[in-house]
């Protein structure tokens, strides 16, 4: 790690007033104090001056580097106080020896070095010490102890008027209230606390409040305001060059709130580097492990969870914080049973942990409850499940968010262990509009769709509880209520912000200039770096989006569903197909004809393996030379749609059929089945979004938009026939034609915006890693998803004629992310795109009949169905027809 920059300071020396001076100067310019002590210390100061210097050179050390180093100056500092025989000075220095030796581990000698500097210190002095042993209360877990020092120091250093330190114990009380779950008292303190920060040149503390404001907003379930102000106090902190570890710890609990565990088990494990390698407090290592054990169970890594618990709950036993102890006990347990670990010694230990957070007044005790029941349902201990639900049911009627998710949850269990359906269908219902209320506070689609795994529990019990009891339209009913919940609403549109604009350009360039160097052969590294860095801060930017708009204001309606499918269509009455999945086996739900019926079909884990061969397969087969390969893609095929449809598949009538899969089936490819291959087929992620499809009215006036990105193999032949083709001029007017240097990103946004159909013959990029990072390569750099966003209204219907634009990353309970998903909000109520890569020549013929198709009226589905039968029929371009799907009902 870079050490941070000293500057020194003019005028300070060991016989000048100012050497007092330094210490407030510590969290106001930490490096500048740092160089001005080691001045004072150049000049043989007397014990009095010295004792400060040591003193500011230990603070230093203690928050900014090496604690071993920090200790040696803390009790030179204690000693030349006592060589000066000043009773305030050494009560002020052993205050700041008591806070190291307790974050290094030494928690009895740091209470010790308290129980001396109180009894040496008076009136304003000792208020300043008991505030400091209030913060070590509440490092140790000590809530109550905290709360009692700080609220005698603080009428103390108002009354002397000490504004600087009044402000660090409102903030300190805050702190503690948000610990013992006071939101509101905590909020006024915090309040309280930075107006008279505002009055103040301290620096670091003013970080330190951003940063607590940052806290209290994620405890009042404010995820994007929480993101949003632990990035400023990040970039504060950066400027003073100071680490900040405890941010990271606090970041973490955001990004585990949000969906994000990956990104936080990252985070705490790079704070756990830095700190190991400059040595610093072994308290803060103690919180990152519980974060990282926290956020490794929470992405389904429990061994990773119990390792970073064990060390975490050990560091905690040695430093005498209980409080924190009982906590990594309980993310260890609860990572032991994920792991798939039910003994009666895991109910015991689960019980106690309980206990003790409710002895503590742990927010955590309801969390560990559940764990409990969980466990002795497993055992099949019933009466000891339904006590310890029982307990955990209570935190529904309040608190945040995911705290009454936890009530809910247990509520459910407690239903289903008494078999009464009606009451888990309730509880589910409830805790799922609890979610629903939180989900819409956030304005990115990616924290939306992640959110919902929190409620995949609640989701699968209700179809349990609806496949048992109900029928067919009542597990259609709870099949749609979790499932493609981020298109129920339109996105926040991103503000006209200039930073981010200005990051999504230089985003573009870099790309471009990779891109560039990648072809030439020119070294990759730096540009590759400066990539990724413009990554973070354009998704950090979209991540503090907070939500505006509800949800489309009514819940799925069956008979609305049918009632549309039954309308007027040529080829006869149209049949959705919604798959659902329960317990490992795919139910098709058949929607049409004024009814629902359900069929069960085969293993999911068989069909996403027959899946994704066929993926395989054509990839090769999209390459001259492979015709031997297509009876075997034709004969998985067969197998695929025994597995997904069943005896369904004998029910489809003659009609179109629109296909909901869930997120684990959609990368299948539905043409090749063959009772949809000569069909009229389109697919949505939902029924309720093809409702909406299927009810957007067109522009009036319409534009046609045709974009010829670079670098096809054949440079997007399509696109100059396609302006010239007669029935295209005849349907849509003008065309706006995009090539060459013409194709760029912004001249590209502005004509999409509101036309009535758009082709976009781009190479397309699908990213795993990070799907709203998927892109079309224009003439000057990638079109990102996030671009799209900023569209007033996406084209009606869009069509990408390039490879994997159809690719979704599957994220949260059943949520997809990616290029076509991040349209249909956006206004199009249409997409054909790919999930495969494809022969590029053989699209050309496929893309100019499918337009043919569209100007002589037809549907996107009904075009693309005749545009299949009317290419060649070798293998490359029957596996480019197949690997196109209409998406949507336009």
């Amino acid at each position: 790690m870079r050490a941070p920059r000293a500057t020194t300071i003019a005028g300070v020396t060991a016989g000048s007033d100012s050497v007092l001076d330094l210490l407030p100067m510590v969290f106001a310019a930490p490096n500048d104090a740092l160089a001005g002590a080691k001045g004072v210390l150049g000049t043989d100061p007397e014990p009095l001056h010295a004792s400060v210097a040591h003193q500011v050179i230990g603070i230093w050390q203690r928050d900014f580097g090496d604690l071993r180093i920090a200790l040696r100056h803390l009790r030179r500092a204690r000693d030349l106080a006592a060589r000066a025989d000043s009773a305030e000075r050494e009560a002020d220095v052993l205050a700041t020896l008591g806070v190291a030796l307790v974050h290094a581990g030494r928690t009895r000698q740091g209470l010790e070095a308290f129980e001396r500097g109180v009894a040496r210190g008076v009136g304003h002095t000792r208020a300043r010490v008991l505030f400091r042993r209030a913060y070590v209360w509440w490092v140790l877990g000590h809530h109550r102890e905290a709360l009692d020092d700080v609220r005698k120091a603080i009428p103390v250093l108002r009354q002397a008027g000490d504004v600087i330190w009044t402000a660090r114990a409102l903030t300190l009380r805050a702190t503690v209230h948000l610990a013992l779950g006071s939101v509101d008292r905590a909020e006024a303190d915090f309040g309280a606390a930075e107006l008279l920060w505002e009055t103040t040149g301290q620096e670091h503390d003013k970080a330190d409040a951003v940063e607590s404001r940052g806290l209290a907003a994620f405890r009042a379930g404010d995820i994007p305001a929480a993101l949003r102000l632990l990035d400023e106090a990040e970039e504060r902190y950066a400027k003073l060059g100071t680490p900040t570890f405890m941010l990271s710890i606090r970041r973490c609990d955001v990004l585990m709130a949000a969906g994000l565990a990956p990104e936080a088990l990252a985070e705490a494990d790079a704070a756990i580097r830095v700190l190991d390698e400059i040595g610093g407090q072994s308290t803060r290592k103690a919180e990152l492990l519980l974060a990282a054990a926290r956020a490794a169970r929470l992405a389904d890594d429990p061994h990773t969870a119990i390792a970073r618990a064990a060390v975490a709950e050990k560091l905690f036993a040695a430093q005498r914080r209980t409080w924190w102890e009982t906590h990594a006990r309980l993310v260890a347990t609860e990572a032991r049973f994920t792991a798939g670990r039910s003994t009666g010694r895991l109910v015991a230990d689960a019980v106690a942990t309980a206990q003790r957070l409710t002895a503590l007044g742990s927010p955590s005790a309801p969390e560990a409850s559940l764990l409990a029941g969980r466990i002795a349902l497993t055992l099949g201990w019933t009466e000891d499940a339904e006590r310890h639900l029982s307990a955990a049911a209570r935190s529904r009627h309040g608190g945040p968010p995911l705290a009454r998710m936890t009530g809910w949850a247990a509520q459910a269990l407690r239903h289903r262990a008494a078999g009464s359906s009606r009451g888990v269908l309730e509880a589910c219902r409830r805790g799922l509009d609890v979610l629903d209320d939180h989900r819409m506070t956030l304005g990115a689609p990616e924290l939306r769709a992640r959110a919902t795994a929190q409620g995949a529990e609640l989701a699968a019990m209700a179809q349990q509880a609806s496949l048992a009891t109900g029928g067919p339209r009542r597990l259609l009913v709870w099949s749609e209520r979790w499932r493609a919940t981020v298109l129920t609403a339109p996105p926040t549109r991103p503000p006209a912000d200039p930073a981010l604009l200005s990051a999504l350009t230089a985003f573009r360039v870099s790309a471009a200039q990779a891109e560039d160097a990648r072809t030439e052969g020119r070294p990759l590294l730096a540009l590759e770096r400066e990539q990724r860095r413009l990554e973070r801060e354009i998704r950090s930017r979209t991540l503090h989006l907070r939500g505006e708009a509800g949800g489309d204001g009514h819940r799925f309606d069956p008979a609305r569903l049918l009632e549309r499918l039954g309308d007027g269509h040529g080829d006869g009455e149209a049949r959705l197909v919604e798959l659902a999945v329960l317990d490992g086996r795919v139910q098709v739900l058949l929607c049409g004809e004024g009814r629902v019926r359900r069929f069960e079909a085969g293993p999911l884990t068989e069909a996403v393996a027959e899946a994704e061969y066929i993926q395989a397969a054509l990839r090769r087969l999209a390459h001259p030379g492979a015709e031997a390969r297509l009876p075997l893609v034709e004969a998985a095929g067969r197998r695929l749609e025994e597995l997904l449809l069943g005896a369904a598949a004998r029910h489809l009538g003659s009609g179109p059929v629109v296909v909901v899969p869930p997120g684990a089936l959609h990368r299948v490819t539905w043409a090749l089945l063959p009772s949809l291959r000569e069909r009229v087929l389109s697919v949505s992620p939902s029924a309720s979004s093809w409702l909406r499809a299927r009810e957007t009215e067109p522009p009036r006036r319409g534009r046609h938009v045709l974009v010829r990105g670079p670098g096809l193999a054949s440079g997007g032949a399509e696109v100059p026939e396609l302006a010239e083709l007669t029935e295209l001029v005849h349907r849509y007017g003008r065309t706006t034609v995009l090539e060459y240097d013409d194709a760029r990103v912004p001249r590209v946004l502005e004509a999409l915006d509101g036309a009535a159909l758009a082709h976009l013959a781009a190479h397309g990029t699908f990213r795993a890693d990070s799907p709203l990072f998927s892109s079309l390569r224009m003439a000057d750099g990638p079109l990102i998803v996030h671009d799209f966003e900023r569209l007033a209204r996406s084209p009606y219907r869009i069509i990408l004629s390039s490879c994997d634009t159809a690719r979704l990353a599957s994220v949260g309970a059943d949520e997809l992310l990616g290029l076509v998903t991040a349209l249909l909000p956006l206004g199009t109520a249409g997409v054909v795109a790919s999930s495969a890569p494809v022969n590029d020549a053989a699209v050309v013929p496929l893309m100019l009949a499918l337009h043919k198709g569209l100007a002589a009226g037809l549907t996107l589905a009904e075009a693309l169905r005749d545009a299949r039968a009317a290419v060649p029929r070798d293998a490359v371009h029957l596996a480019t027809g197949w690997a196109f799907a209409a998406f949507g009902a336009a």
